[in-house]
């Protein structure tokens, strides 16, 4: 295996380097270590902060996942990156489709630049032959969406985090990535995400005239898997994930027959459905 790679992001480079149309970053800033850039930027919403500002970290000491999870990353390790987004002129019911939409992005960057083959496991992470390589979480924030990502770089084996669920976990160095520069892979992640959002705004936050519900269905690896959803009441339900609706939900089919779309909760990959 190579050797690991800790180069500090180029900041400079990244700016620089970064073909997005005029305007369409507010700002993009790095920082050396910080407890969670999502957690940053929900407060620099409540004070006012434009529309589309990226932060990214270098090291997050109490990183925010779902349902509560914390985590920490070891330095200039991952990719720790967060969007404000203020997508007025979508109605809030639409708002979830913003973490699906970074999947996407995400999948398409691993996919393209460190030539990894990635899918996405509904709803917000990113695996690679079965194990975990990204997390991605959305937070409301005074009236704007924060979209975080944490992207397993160049972790050793030995430095991956624990995923939730038993679902182990992976980096792409660990995967045999073509290149583990971060510079790069954030430069590729914040054009196609722009790509994305912008697109997914001049449709209202339409999924399907945006192209986004196509895309996300392609690249999800949780579709004609045999899942079992834990849901947030404490009740499950298994069966085959069989569809991402307009809404972002997954549907399975149960054991009946019966379609239950699921908007929330840890799901579990059971095995291919036959």
């Amino acid at each position: 295996m190579q050797k690991l790679d800790r180069s500090p992001l180029n900041l400079a480079e990244l700016r620089a380097r970064l073909t997005v149309p005029a305007g369409a970053l507010s700002a993009v800033d790095v920082v050396d270590q910080t407890g969670s850039t999502n957690a940053d930027l929900v407060a620099a919403a409540a004070s006012g902060a434009a529309d589309r500002t990226v932060l990214i970290a270098e090291q997050q000491v109490s990183g925010k996942g779902r349902q509560q999870r914390s985590w920490e990353s070891p330095a200039r390790a991952g990719l720790y990156l967060s969007v404000l987004l203020r997508p007025a002129q979508v109605p809030p019911s639409r708002y979830g489709w913003l973490s699906l939409l970074a999947g996407v992005a995400l999948a398409d960057t691993v996919s393209g630049v460190a030539g990894v083959s990635a899918g996405l496991k509904w709803p917000n992470d990113l695996l690679v032959d079965g194990r975990k390589c990204a997390g991605i979480l959305a937070e409301a924030a005074s009236g704007a969406v924060v979209i975080g990502i944490g992207l397993n770089v160049s972790h050793s084996a030995e430095e991956l985090p624990e995923a939730p669920g038993g679902l182990p976990a992976t980096s792409l160095q660990l995967c045999d990535a073509k290149t583990t520069d971060r510079t790069e892979l954030a430069i590729a992640l914040l054009e196609r995400f722009t790509e994305l959002e912008h697109g997914w705004r001049r449709h209202v936050g339409d999924p399907e005239s945006s192209g986004l519900l196509a895309a996300y269905r392609a690249r999800c690896a949780t579709l004609g898997q045999s899942v079992r959803a834990l849901l947030p009441d404490g009740k499950s339900i298994e069966g085959v994930a069989s569809d991402i609706d307009k809404d972002g939900r997954l549907v399975i089919l149960t054991g009946d027959g019966v379609p239950a779309p699921v908007s929330a909760g840890d799901i579990v990959h059971l095995r291919p459905a036959t």
